[in-house]
């Protein structure tokens, strides 16, 4: 199994978007909620950190900050 670091940012937002699909269902068993946050959370710090990096180097590579 591939590591969260090593994912592609769009693999990582897929199935964050795939997680939140399935809570907006709301017919997940408890146990199963409590998986997909967590597995949800994970992904999300992982898109953010990346976004964040991605924004930092444009930064530093065009000079300008917004």
């Amino acid at each position: 199994m591939t590591s969260i670091e090593e994912t592609p940012f769009e693999e990582l937002q897929t199935e964050l978007d795939q997680i939140v699909a399935r809570l907006e269902q709301g017919d997940v068993p408890v146990d199963e909620a409590i998986a997909l946050w967590q597995r949800g959370e994970g992904l999300y710090r992982a898109c953010a950190a990346r976004l964040d990096h991605a924004e930092t180097r444009i930064v530093e590579l065009t000079g300008v900050d917004e």
